[in-house]
């Protein structure tokens, strides 16, 4: 919701704060896949394992997921603009820890900082785009135009990530970040307005803390669950106090004003059965992308470089059937779009579940392409479900928990194929056979997912208090893969 305060409202104004809001979102979805493609020179430049892979990309997706809803709250409740800046230079300075980083505990130290500095500079730049356009159809336009160019940071990922790697190494993928935010700073110093929202709700600090240690516990026990034994005391421990942090976070949650989860929200089975799906597309999609180079390099000897080229088509399909999703959606209905989608990505999964070293490159494009078009096809869609579902004035509220849960997925998408492969490689198969196994695992329950939405994605009845429509699918806009949702409380 635009701030009664809002001070940018000229059209020379405007258009300098699109170009620094897009901006921002670029920097932060270009970092989302440009660490996939410098993984492999990662790992023999820090001399890691995959335990410690999984934690450069979960260390970053978590912070982000955790703190996705209170950098949202803490914008509109101290200032858009002075969140948005401080997330950028949180974000900045993190990345050039990340590229002066001697080891891999000083390297995921610096990946959390930048999810901090990701969590607070997405929504706020959201937020300052939404109430600098107050009238709904050119607020639509915009944030449409604000999602389609930072998206292009999705697909330029794995390419400039080969690129930078191959000429520079690993460090050269964050120091790109730096002239993009000194920029961002300079500019928007100087030409953004602050608004704020003085209604906004204050901020969840109880359900905050345990929801980051809670799924960070759980995901310490899926990665070092690998290396360290299944059975483990430390292991089995961890499980134990996610469990008890999880009831914790349920508790306190319900006994809030203003909680970060409504837990009531969970009784409308469209927003439950939308977020769970979202969940499995976080899963299969991050889960699996964060393979892709490792295949290319270890399994068919492919350079960082031609890697970096060859995992384009996910992206490429993503960006192309985006914008299409929600139209879809707006004639078809959630169901089937969303159940095609997820049945589409399903049958890529699967299909990269029988890829071999020697398996051509052109029987191999097609398959990352189907499984890009079948998540894109049900990213969008969700969220509009899971908006549809409650009442107008809590969309923006209902599109931040969609694109949190989908975060989560990620993390544990990571965490969990990754112990696939260290699983199966500890019975005595090869890379190629753990890669295979864990493609055919994300496949499986991306597939189970699409009967799961078949059956139980149907229309609920809008909340009690609603005044109006919820937005329509078609008005949905895409969300970006690091958890910045297009709608604006």
């Amino acid at each position: 919701m635009a701030a009664p305060h809002a001070t940018v409202g000229s059209r020379p104004d405007r258009a300098v704060l699109l170009t620094v809001t897009c901006l921002g979102q670029f920097m932060v979805l270009l970092d989302n896949t440009i660490v996939g493609a410098a993984l492999p020179d990662m790992q023999e430049g820090l001399h890691t394992q995959l335990t410690g892979l999984q934690w450069i990309v979960d260390a970053y997706v978590l912070l982000v997921a955790m703190l996705l809803l209170s950098g949202g709250v803490f914008a509109d409740r101290f200032g858009r603009k002075r969140v948005y800046l401080c997330g950028v230079a949180v974000f900045t300075v993190a990345s050039l820890l990340c590229s002066l980083a001697p080891s891999l505990g000083w390297l995921v130290a610096g990946r959390m900082l930048q999810g901090i500095g990701a969590a607070a500079l997405s929504p706020a730049s959201l937020a300052l785009l939404a109430a600098a356009h107050p009238v709904p159809q050119e607020r639509v336009r915009a944030i449409g135009l604000w999602a389609g160019i930072s998206g292009i940071g999705l697909a330029a990922g794995p390419v400039a990530g080969g690129v930078l790697t191959d000429a520079f190494g690993w460090p050269a993928i964050f120091l790109v970040n730096l002239p993009i935010g000194v920029v961002l700073l300079l500019v928007g110093l100087r030409h953004l307005g602050e608004s704020r929202n003085p209604g906004a709700p204050a901020i969840d600090v109880p359900g905050t803390v345990l929801s980051v240690l809670a799924v960070g516990v759980l995901t310490y026990g899926l990665i070092e669950g690998g290396a360290r034994g299944w059975t483990s005391p430390v292991i089995l421990g961890s499980f134990a106090t996610a469990v008890i942090l999880l009831a914790a976070f349920v508790a306190v949650e319900a006994r809030r004003d203003a909680p970060m989860l409504p837990l009531r929200l969970l009784r409308q089975r469209l927003f439950t059965v939308s977020n769970t799906a979202m969940v499995v597309v976080g899963f299969a999609l991050m889960g699996s992308s964060f393979f892709f180079s490792q295949f290319f390099v270890y399994v068919q000897g492919s350079s960082v470089l031609r890697a970096g080229l060859q995992t384009l088509p996910m992206s490429v399909a993503m960006v192309i059937v985006s914008p299409y999703a929600g139209r879809l959606a707006a004639r078809y209905g959630f169901r089937i779009v969303v159940t095609a989608g997820l049945a589409l990505a399903a049958l890529g999964l699967l299909a990269l579940g029988t890829v071999h070293a020697d398996t051509g490159y052109g029987n191999v494009w097609w398959r990352l392409g189907l499984a890009g078009a079948g998540f894109a096809l049900a990213m969008s869609p969700l969220t509009g479900a899971a908006i549809q579902a409650v009442s107008p004035h809590e969309g923006g509220l209902a599109s931040g928990i969609s694109s949190t849960t989908r975060q989560i997925g990620a993390v544990l998408g990571v965490a969990v194929l990754g112990a696939v492969v260290r699983t199966r490689q500890s019975d005595g198969t090869s890379f190629e056979t753990g890669l295979n196994s864990a493609f055919l695992v994300a496949g499986i329950i991306t597939a189970a997912a699409a009967v799961f939405t078949g059956l139980w994605l149907t229309r609920s009845r809008p909340a009690k208090d609603a005044t109006s429509p919820a937005p329509a699918p078609g008005a949905t806009p895409v969300t970006s893969p690091n958890g910045a949702s297009t709608h604006s409380r």
